[in-house]
């Protein structure tokens, strides 16, 4: 705890200084939410008490966390990292251990299916897809957040890529997310074209596309933090750093 803390002090951007310009972009902008926000909003629309529901890439915990406290009863999550798994938050959720593009579950399985922070990490999004449209049942719904890859800020990440153990420790010593937890991307699914593409080789219809805008990452103070309003102001709409998709299967 005292490393942690330690750690939250060096960093120039933690999670909470970040929320904190975040609720302040939010105060100044009518009608806009953080990318969290709208994303839960969006998957509870299409949940009901009766809905079985898979966390792909389920980490720790997340979204169904509250849900087992809501009572919902048929959850699943999903996660190829064991560690992860052992140290879940939530016991009323049925775990599984595997990979997305292999999905241990029958056919017409779920009826919404959610994939957090996952699709920029796909080395093969086009299989993943596949899976995610035979395990969901007719109708169903796959919901993901992922960067958009045509953000100035995912330019200089894909740079950094190029040099792993530099990005990682970087990451480490801005946003203070421990190293080990940062993990390669791809970015093979990260535009609305590329996603709208391969929903449709996957035979899924984009029902929902937000592109959602935040400075937040860029607010390393006060000064950055306008700068950074300022250039989402300039950018093109379709360029806002995160996409929220609803994507669904036909009958």
């Amino acid at each position: 705890m005292q490393l942690r803390a330690l750690r939250g002090k060096c960093c120039l951007l933690n999670l909470d200084r970040q929320n904190q310009y975040r609720a302040r972009y939010q105060s100044e902008t009518e009608g806009w939410q953080p990318s969290g926000d709208a994303y839960e909003a969006t998957i509870r629309r299409y949940l009901t008490k009766d809905s079985v529901f898979l966390d792909l890439g389920c980490g720790r915990g997340g979204l169904p966390e509250k849900l087992a406290e809501e009572q919902f009863s048929q959850l699943f999550g999903l996660d190829p990292d064991i560690a992860s798994l052992v140290e879940y938050r939530a016991p009323g959720v049925q775990l599984a251990n595997g990979l997305a593009d292999d999905l241990p579950y029958q056919a017409n399985s779920f009826d919404v299916i959610i994939a957090t922070w996952l699709f920029e990490h796909l080395p093969a999004p086009e299989k993943t897809l596949a899976e995610l449209q035979r395990v969901l049942r007719p109708n169903g719904k796959l919901i993901l957040l992922t960067p958009n890859v045509k953000h100035p800020l995912l330019w200089a990440n894909r740079i950094s890529q190029l040099l792993p153990a530099i990005q990682g420790k970087l990451v480490e010593r801005l946003y203070d997310r421990a190293e080990a937890d940062t993990f390669p991307v791809t970015y093979k699914a990260n535009t609305p074209a590329t996603l709208k593409s391969l929903a449709a080789k996957a035979k899924l219809t984009v029902k929902e596309l937000q592109i959602i805008p935040d400075p937040s990452y860029l607010a390393f103070n006060d000064v950055m933090y306008r700068l950074s309003v300022g250039l989402e102001k300039v950018l093109p709409q379709s360029w806002g750093v995160h996409l929220l998709v609803v994507l669904e299967k036909g009958r």
